[in-house]
């Protein structure tokens, strides 16, 4: 994909704050510190349109970003356009706040995932390098009660050796009960895994 145009629009927590449904949009969702800010700005090819935090759990508000994209053609040219939303989700685990504070949270993406109309597909970010948690478990089995398409991403994967990816992306779908080729196997370092996430994305 051609990324035309990446640009953040706003921060939400209540309803009445998220932007008009006017597109099609794709959550992201994961534990914390999975790298997801990193996924999201391997896809926009910029270094800090999602705010990378060493902390985990610093994502506390739902995050709206506008993107345009056009599919490359064999040649190397532009192809049909595509103009969608990615949202970034507080991550789950929450890792820092008082419980009160947890809860709301927990309350703001319960809304947003049941409530949007425009929102086709739940990517679910896993640490391709520790695995699949329970938690992303849940998170795969959640989205598929809600009638969403489920897009599961294996990030940080440069951490294992080349060899061992394609067992550890099987290993992964086994355990969150999907079929492999739902699983997309990513490295924001080393750049892969960007067009596939891509072509997912453009179909919810």
């Amino acid at each position: 994909m051609i990324v035309l145009e990446a640009a953040f629009v706003k921060s939400a927590t209540e309803p009445e704050q998220w932007p008009p449904a006017d597109r099609p949009e794709a959550a992201f969702c994961g534990r914390s510190n999975v790298g997801k800010s990193s996924c999201l700005n391997a896809l926009a090819n910029r270094r800090q349109l999602a705010r990378v935090s060493r902390t985990p759990g610093r994502t506390r508000l739902l995050n709206f970003f506008d993107m345009r994209v056009a599919e490359r053609t064999r040649s190397g040219g532009r192809g049909p356009e595509h103009s969608l939303r990615l949202v970034d989700l507080p991550g789950y685990g929450f890792a820092s706040g008082p419980r009160a504070e947890r809860e709301q949270w927990k309350a703001m993406i319960e809304r947003y995932l049941t409530r949007r109309e425009t929102l086709g597909a739940l990517a679910v970010i896993v640490d391709g390098d520790l695995g699949a948690q329970p938690s992303d478990v849940e998170m795969v089995r959640w989205g598929q009660s809600l009638g969403k398409r489920i897009v599961v991403v294996a990030t940080k994967l440069d951490k294992i050796a080349r060899t061992r990816r394609a067992a550890q992306l099987q290993k992964i779908a086994t355990t969150l009960g999907v079929p492999p080729e739902q699983v997309i196997g990513f490295s924001a370092k080393e750049k892969f895994g960007i067009d596939d996430l891509w072509t997912e994305l453009v179909e919810s």
